[in-house]
């Protein structure tokens, strides 16, 4: 190669991890917000830097070359000792205002946190919220987010982390699917109904087997893997499906079985630890943790997925 990488600018370096993880320019540039012709830019100029290729251009994507691989691990490093300082710099900051960038769960962050973070609003308007409302599990460490709401425990280390409850789940259907096909009294009678279903997720499948029931793909008469899709195909009367109780409720849909010992989902509320004190974090970590008090059972004999159940 013909310089270090450590002598290269600090937004190539970025440019190359972004598509060395996402695996190609355009989800890259979905990740982080750079426009694919700069990224695509960007790549070529730290492969006219090193003087080597680092990608293999493939009909999907991008996939990295032996020297991508190779150059890899301190790409990494530096991503990781610039995340420290930064994480430092901001430990340091003791105003009420700024940005707290929060990151949930796309169901969550549609259906529970809008009035939550109203409230953060009306109580600190000198403190501006970013919500990235996804389905993935964004790194703390990284600094993808300062506050999250995860459906299981972290355990990386430098991360804190606080439970806040269980998430109830049930059985739901609208009121006209009701009027339409009638309640099932039971679990035989509710497999002879019209459920809704996962695409290619199986953690509908997954769960039902933990149960003892034995679904394929092929008994759902719906498959989405968006949740909030999910939640409104049951509103519209296409069939029964699950979600979280007080959201169905909300909804005005009616709970089908509702003394099923349905599993639940654990919420913890996570941050980094140089984080954790200073004032917006703290403000918002509080706000977040009294908000979803209304939403979450303390019920130790509900059943927990587990996170190896999650998509």
């Amino acid at each position: 190669m013909k310089d270090g990488l450590h002598s290269l600018d600090w937004s190539l370096v970025q440019a190359f991890l972004a598509v060395a993880e996402h695996g190609s320019l355009s989800a890259a540039a979905r990740a982080t917000g750079v426009s694919q012709p700069t990224l695509g830019r960007q790549i070529k100029a730290i492969e006219a830097q090193l003087g080597v290729a680092l990608f293999a251009r493939k009909a999907k994507g991008f996939m990295l070359t032996d020297a991508g691989q190779a150059i890899l691990p301190s790409a990494t490093a530096m991503a990781e000792a610039a995340t420290k300082f930064a994480t430092a710099a901001a430990g340091r900051d003791m105003s009420v205002s700024g940005t707290v960038r929060i990151t949930a769960s796309v169901f969550v962050s549609q259906y529970i946190l809008p009035q939550i973070i109203s409230d953060i609003r009306q109580s600190h308007p000198d403190i501006q919220i970013e919500l990235n409302a996804t389905d993935e599990a964004d790194n703390l460490l990284f600094r993808e987010a300062d506050v999250a709401l995860r459906m299981f425990r972290p355990t990386q280390l430098e991360i804190v982390t606080r439970k806040l409850g269980i998430l109830q789940l049930g059985f739901s259907a609208s009121k006209d699917y009701i009027a339409r096909k009638g309640m099932p009294s039971s679990v035989t009678e509710l497999m002879k109904h019209d459920l809704l279903g996962y695409d290619r997720s199986e953690r509908f499948i997954r769960g039902a087997a933990e149960l003892g029931w034995k679904l394929t793909r092929n008994d759902f008469v719906f498959r989405c893997d968006q949740q909030t899709v999910h939640s409104e195909m049951i509103r519209t009367g296409c069939g029964i499906g699950i979600l979280e109780k007080r959201s169905a409720q909300k909804m005005g849909l009616v709970p089908v079985l509702p003394n099923f010992p349905m599993p639940g989902l654990e919420v913890w509320l996570t941050t980094h630890e140089a984080l954790r004190h200073t004032p917006r974090v703290s403000a918002v970590w509080d706000h977040l943790g009294q908000g979803l008090k209304p939403w979450l059972s303390h019920d130790d004999n509900i059943p927990i997925i587990n996170k190896a159940s999650l998509p």
